[in-house]
């Protein structure tokens, strides 16, 4: 699926009688180049992540257990997608408003990111980004 404010990518999946493996590598499965990962666990159902959106930063984001929902917004559109397989990774641009919530119990987020962490790169005011995105 590929809508205005993200593209959902399909991972290959390698596998047999003893179960399956997702391999993912530079320049084979990313439209750039992985600087940092980190993943997100323990999160209550319906407590609300994100809630931010950056400057520069592209990520690709698995949900590799579990299942969780995204409310993504461009300025213009809001949509929300469900991740629940492990296969597929949502790639987001730089400047999307991301909100994350109704998690899982079991619920496991893998975040792939362009970037090194940088808090200058982060619009945390719903507000701000939508006066940037008007520009």
């Amino acid at each position: 699926m590929d809508v205005k404010c993200c593209q959902l990518i399909n991972f290959n999946i390698r596998g047999d009688h003893s179960g399956s493996l997702v391999a993912l590598e530079k320049g084979d499965d990313f439209p750039f180049e992985i600087k940092r990962v980190y993943y997100i666990w323990g999160t209550e159902k319906d407590i609300i992540r994100g809630k931010h959106s950056h400057n520069q930063l592209e990520q690709v984001i698995v949900c590799v257990a579990g299942s969780c929902d995204f409310i993504l917004d461009d300025g213009k559109m809001r949509e929300q997608i469900h991740l629940s397989e492990p296969n597929q990774g949502l790639y987001l641009k730089h400047n999307i408003w991301r909100e994350f919530t109704n998690f899982s119990p079991d619920c496991v987020i893998m975040v792939l990111a362009s970037e090194h962490y940088d808090e200058a790169d982060y619009i945390r005011d719903y507000n701000e980004f939508l006066r940037r995105t008007k520009k």
